[in-house]
């Protein structure tokens, strides 16, 4: 089973299924078809992060795609001329937020370990859709529309997304893109190394470094040097089920499982999935999570993450014990996790995270799933495109001030350096066995989003249908926010228990698969495109 966000991707994942193909067979399949029929949300011109489960071992192995910061990028950078943070939406637009793609070598080091079908077989569907095209679907037209002027201000993605005049192409209008099916064919042909060097190489410096609004300093010295990182997951139990996500520098894993264990003393099964007392559970324990996250969590290779600490149980057996379970707290700061060596936390700092991400849940013929959450950040990313994929704005979920009382932040922009995560792409395991795969879009939401799937399936019983399209509850270390339209007995009860309750649209991207009974149960957001197919 293939559950993805457009059915032309899903296709392309379950035609390899078919073929022989492994789970990460197909999600490579998946990947290039959603950077066709589904450009504004992720593709090559990304990242992402994969979570791999292979029967035979039993083995969850992790890979990290994330971009890194190129070599000229400085701390400074998000600061204007008078020493404030550049407005989010300005930073975004331009090539000073690009960051180094990691996707490609993801999936090619996924392939090398878990691959059967050969590379180059994985490309077909991708290189098909982008020469033939596709019909313009009521979702991405409507981006394309609310989006024009950004698009707009650069002159190869006016040319792809927009009419001659400058009109957005309208709904049903065939999209289709050569100059993405030749990249295609050539890292199909010559291995993902053909887009980190040479021509393709030399156009993706061109775009960023001659944007006409905040060029950047990326160099092809930095994608021929760019990793992907196989990393240990980060597991731990809730209630029967053990439950593993992503390291560092993604937060997702780490927060998810607090929230879980933040929880688990309390009755969470005897609750109503959509009532008061578990969105309460569910955004105090948010709040303590965030707290946590915005002050310890950036990529290891730069900060000590204190994972273990985060994530032990005494550690949150004590967090939980102050959540009240009748009101909400006035604050919520971070608490204090063991550390190696004891050393200084560092000062606590938030960072926007604009959503325009893509989940891929498969679990193939033989058992082995994969877990895979990829984007360009914001919608449409930095607006900037080469050989046809649009480049991300990874770099603007770095932290924009690099210091706070002139103490560094674990998240502040460093050569090199991977700005931290909310993705959280989960397996959940009861026994031995493997019982769901699960991962949503959202920014930095995708954590509740997660978080409430997974009460919803292993607490309410739901399937995994239900559990995507209950009612979102997220908490970001803030408001309460609730997805409209909410019930206004449900506001007046939160508000009745102390929470600050918002209101308001949250477009997520869950896709999930659960294993009950010796069948696969799929689940597909109903907020986007996507659908689950299976044999």
């Amino acid at each position: 089973m293939v559950a993805a966000a457009n059915p032309l991707a899903a296709e392309a994942g379950r035609a390899v299924l078919r073929a022989g193909g492994s789970a990460v067979d197909a999600a490579v399949a998946v990947q290039m078809a959603l950077n066709v029929v589904e450009p504004q949300s992720s593709g090559i011109g990304g990242g992402g992060f994969l979570v791999h489960y292979d029967k035979k071992s039993g083995k969850v192995t992790t890979y990290d795609g994330r971009e890194t910061a190129p070599a000229g990028a400085k701390p400074d950078m998000f600061l204007g001329p008078n020493g404030q943070p550049l407005a989010f939406r300005d930073a975004v637009v331009g090539g000073i937020a690009v960051g180094v793609p990691g996707a490609l070598r993801l999936l090619e080091a996924a392939h090398k370990a878990h691959g059967r079908l050969p590379w180059a077989k994985l490309f077909e569907g991708g290189i098909q859709l982008a020469r033939d095209g596709f019909d313009l679907s009521p979702r991405l037209a409507k981006l394309i529309a609310d989006d024009r002027e950004a698009l707009g201000r650069h002159p190869a993605t006016a040319r792809h997304f927009l009419m001659p005049d400058g009109s957005a192409r309208p709904e049903g209008s065939r999209l289709f893109s050569v100059a993405l099916g030749d990249t295609f064919a050539r890292i199909a042909a010559q291995g993902a190394g053909a887009f980190y060097a040479g021509d393709i190489a030399r156009d993706i410096v061109a775009a960023v470094r001659g944007a006409p609004s905040l060029p950047g300093t990326l160099s092809e010295a930095d994608l021929a040097a760019y990793r992907a990182i196989e990393r240990a997951p980060v597991c731990g139990a809730y209630r029967h089920y053990r439950v593993c996500g992503m390291s560092p520098p993604s937060s997702g894993g780490i927060a998810v499982l607090q929230i879980l264990a933040l929880i688990e003393p309390f009755p969470m099964p005897s609750f109503a999935p959509d009532g008061d007392q578990t969105a309460h559970f569910l955004a105090e324990a948010s709040r303590f999570a965030f707290a946590d996250r915005n002050r310890y969590v950036g990529d290891p290779a730069f900060v000590a993450v204190p994972t273990y600490g985060l994530t032990s149980r005494v550690y949150l057996n004590e967090r939980s014990m102050a959540l009240d379970s009748l009101r909400a707290l006035k604050s919520v700061p971070a608490g204090d996790p063991p550390r190696q060596g004891g050393r200084r936390a560092p000062p606590p700092v938030e960072q926007d995270e604009w959503s325009a991400t893509s989940h891929i849940a498969i679990v193939d013929g033989e058992g082995n799933a994969v877990s895979f959450t990829t984007t360009i950040e914001a919608v449409f990313g930095s607006r900037l495109m080469a050989r046809g994929f649009l480049l991300n704005n990874q770099l603007t979920d770095f932290a924009f001030r690099p210091t706070v009382e002139g103490e560094p932040v674990a998240n502040r922009v460093e050569p090199g350096k991977r700005p931290r995560s909310s993705t959280s792409p989960t397996l959940v395991f009861r026994g031995d066995e493997l019982r769901a795969v699960v991962g949503s879009a959202g920014g930095a939401r995708i954590i509740g989003h997660v978080a409430r799937a997974l009460v919803g399936l292993l607490d309410h019983d739901l399937d995994m249908q239900q559990a995507m399209s209950q009612r979102h509850v997220v908490n970001l270390g803030g408001p309460t926010e609730i997805e409209s339209p909410a019930p206004p007995t449900l506001v007046q009860l939160l508000e009745a228990r102390g929470h600050e309750v918002k209101t308001l649209e949250i477009t997520s991207g869950l896709h999930g698969i659960e294993i009950r009974d010796g069948r696969l149960i799929g689940g597909a957001d109903p907020r986007r495109e996507g659908v689950a197919l299976g044999d």
